[in-house]
């Protein structure tokens, strides 16, 4: 039977939210109470006029970024984004090798400081934030964690249930109920109960979306999700995020995915934007031609933009 304790998770578990210590992002509500829904789930606060930027449509954006830069060492990796996200938006970041887009998503997780820029959640600095503040609304899943662990799949999912919550979080009814329905949508009830060194790669990597899932955050900031999952999962995955309006940024690298199943998309190169907009336009054959340097067409089957390369 799993202990209703566990100890905070290292470093990178529930995206990297393991080292826990609170604030509160809406005035008024103490400190880790995020706002209950009708159906008894955790929903983040509404944000206020005063939050920051507006997305295109006028909306108010829940994660920004401004004009920001990051750096390895000397070398800036990721320069002059700015960038708004706006609720139920899913924005696939694409680009060659090397182009940013890892680098972009730490910092938008708050993992990564800019070296130049801000990055705003709610309209505050992600900076100031501390890990369990920025857990309550963020879930992240990094394209590489460590997971040849002998930790069972149950309390890897358990742990998004601590994301955000004290370091000694006691799970209740609810949890138990969350892990089961997340590990259920994700075809890992079988395996609940046995160690991630003893799954596949692609079952691991589906523990840890769960666990993103599990965490209840109000934006997902996946980095390569589709790595080592089955063609069926890997649709499955994207489907589902397109069908709950989830609001997720991710990094892909297979362009028919991003076209077929995000409402935008952000095309890095070199760590510059080159384009920031609708699949049909961001995609273009030409755009895509000169970034990746394959010959490629941009058609539409079913009612979605498809990219055929060669």
């Amino acid at each position: 039977m799993a202990d209703d304790r566990m100890p905070r998770p290292a470093a990178g578990v529930s995206g990297e939210a393991g080292r826990r210590a609170g604030g509160s992002l809406e005035p008024g509500r103490g400190v880790g109470a995020p706002a209950p829904s009708a159906a008894g789930h955790e929903v983040p606060p509404r944000p206020t006029p005063d939050q920051g930027p507006l997305t295109r449509d006028a909306r108010p954006a829940i994660l920004t970024a401004d004009g920001i830069a990051v750096a390895h060492g000397r070398r800036r990796v990721v320069e002059g984004v700015s960038f708004a996200l706006a609720p139920g938006e899913r924005v696939a970041v694409v680009g060659p090798n090397g182009a940013g887009k890892t680098s972009l998503l730490r910092a938008l997780a708050g993992l990564a400081r800019p070296a130049v820029g801000q990055v705003r959640l709610h309209g505050q600095d992600i900076s100031r934030l501390r890990e369990r503040e920025r857990a309550r609304h963020i879930a992240f899943v990094a394209q590489d964690e460590h997971t040849d662990l002998p930790y069972r799949a149950r309390d890897v999912l358990l742990l998004g249930r601590a994301a955000g919550r004290g370091d000694w979080h006691r799970y209740d009814g609810d949890d138990h109920a969350i892990v089961a329905e997340v590990a259920a949508r994700w075809d890992l009830t079988a395996l609940l109960d046995r160690t991630l060194d003893s799954l596949s790669g692609g079952e691991r990597r589906r523990v840890l979306l769960a666990r993103a899932f599990a965490q209840r955050a109000a934006v997902l900031l996946l980095d390569e999700p589709t790595n080592h999952l089955d063609l069926r999962h890997q649709h499955a995955l994207l489907a589902h995020l397109r069908d709950t309006a989830a609001t997720a940024v991710l990094t892909l690298h297979d362009l028919d995915l991003a076209a077929a199943y995000c409402s935008r998309v952000v095309l890095l190169d070199r760590g510059r934007v080159l384009a920031d907009g609708p699949p049909h336009t961001a995609l273009s054959a030409d755009r895509v031609s000169a970034v990746y340097g394959v010959a490629a067409a941009s058609v539409h089957v079913g009612g979605r933009a498809r990219i055929l390369i060669g």
